[in-house]
């Protein structure tokens, strides 16, 4: 078990105006489109997205070029590091798809890059060799965290969630927005740095956001003593802004004929049809308080509704989870049971994802696509439980909002 400590205060590095950054800002680089990446870079010469997705002439070496970029924003001083050891709380007031607003409170810290091995960083999701390469040659030629995982803390205790909700009380250094995110930023350095960085360092802290990158920054800290942190933003699980949405799945095309899987599908569920007049969601809302439930949202919109049976045998169900903490997620279940079915064994590459349900039913009714189903988000505590478990979640089961913004604060390693 490594004894530094989990999380530590660190010198950051940020844009040196003192104006709004909004338009040097970006989400994470594994949610922009190409045309997102385009319309940025091209708002700002300085946006990060330079940085995080470098471009390069044919025959030039993009990595490098991030590498020369950044040294020539600090050489022209663009980017500054700050004097001080800090941590930078950050609130970001938003709307989830239902339209309620949430304020979500967290802090970046420099958290140890360390195997999982030690148990005080745990994963829920598999990672892929791809991603990781791309991330490891970026950080190896720019030696800088240019943007940050998203780390969820227990905090039983709610020490983190009261701290930064007082320093959220202050004026704040720092204001932005983008997507219709708004921002505030606190640099907090000194005694209350240090006790913020306490406050979770007892761990365990639990992935959120960040899979790839987080296991890039251990492999770049391999043989790198000096190097062995990665920048996180920390959330309590206590704190009222957390909102995770649930990844509905949508068939492109190719979906099976619902009339023929009705038998199967009600020796599991009960099975109802959703009024043409009923709010979809909250329907589905209901039906979860209760267990897991899914709705099938079909072209003609004689949706469905799939309640799982209370004595439903779910341990004749293959492939539903090595662990009881997966095998108990409603994404889990509702994969194995209806998915899969509806899909076709060699239909589910004709799959995509959304967390909004308005763009599902849009899919579905003026798309083309062939049917959708809609799931509820799982729980902090599933996560939680899954990770503790060190197993993996299914693919695309969780997507936390907002997105951490990158560009905020970097974390040079050299």
């Amino acid at each position: 078990m490594s004894t530094a400590p989990l999380a530590a205060p660190f010198r950051g590095e940020r844009y040196a105006s003192l104006g709004d950054p909004s338009a040097r800002i970006a989400p994470p680089y594994d949610v922009l489109t190409p045309q997102a990446r385009a319309r940025l870079a091209a708002e700002d010469p300085h946006n990060i997205v330079h940085l995080m997705l470098p471009e390069a002439p044919p025959g030039e070496d993009r990595y490098a070029r991030a590498a020369a970029l950044l040294a020539e924003w600090r050489q022209a001083g663009v980017l500054a590091r700050d004097t001080t050891a800090a941590v930078y709380v950050l609130a970001q007031e938003f709307a989830l798809p239902s339209g309620e607003r949430r304020s979500r409170i967290g802090m970046f810290a420099a958290v140890a890059a360390e195997p999982y091995e030690t148990g005080r960083v745990r994963p829920h999701e598999r990672t892929h060799a791809g991603p990781k390469a791309d991330r490891l040659a970026l950080l190896r030629a720019t030696a800088t965290n240019l943007e940050s995982i998203f780390l969820v803390a227990p905090d039983r205790d709610r020490r983190l969630e009261t701290a930064v909700s007082g320093v959220a009380k202050r004026t704040p250094d720092v204001r932005a927005e983008q997507d219709g995110v708004r921002m505030r930023l606190w640099v907090v350095t000194g005694e209350a740095a240090r006790d913020l960085a306490l406050s979770v360092s007892a761990g365990p802290l639990y992935i959120a956001d960040g899979h790839h990158r987080y296991e890039t920054a251990v492999a770049y800290a391999a043989g790198r003593p000096g190097a062995d942190r990665v920048l996180a933003f920390i959330v309590s699980a206590s704190d009222p802004g957390l909102a995770i949405l649930a990844t509905h799945r949508i068939i492109a095309r190719g979906a099976q004929e619902v009339a023929p899987l009705l038998a199967t599908w009600r020796a599991w569920f009960d099975v109802g049809r959703v009024a043409p007049c009923a709010d979809r969601m909250e329907r589905l809302r209901a039906l979860g308080r209760d267990g897991t439930a899914c709705l099938v949202a079909l072209p003609d919109g004689g949706d469905l509704s799939l309640a799982l049976k209370a004595n439903a045998p779910l341990d004749r169900v293959a492939g539903l989870g090595r662990t009881p903490a997966v095998r108990a997620l409603d994404v889990a279940r509702v994969e194995a049971l209806v998915v899969r079915a509806l899909a076709g064994e060699s239909g589910m590459s004709t799959l995509t994802y959304t967390p909004d349900p308005y763009a599902v039913f849009d899919a579905v009714r003026h798309g083309g696509a062939a049917a959708a189903v809609l799931l509820n988000p799982p729980t902090v505590e599933q996560v939680f439980a899954v990770a503790d478990a060190q197993d993996v979640m299914p693919p695309k089961s969780t997507y936390f909002v907002p997105k951490v913004p990158s560009g905020l604060v970097l974390l040079p390693l050299a």
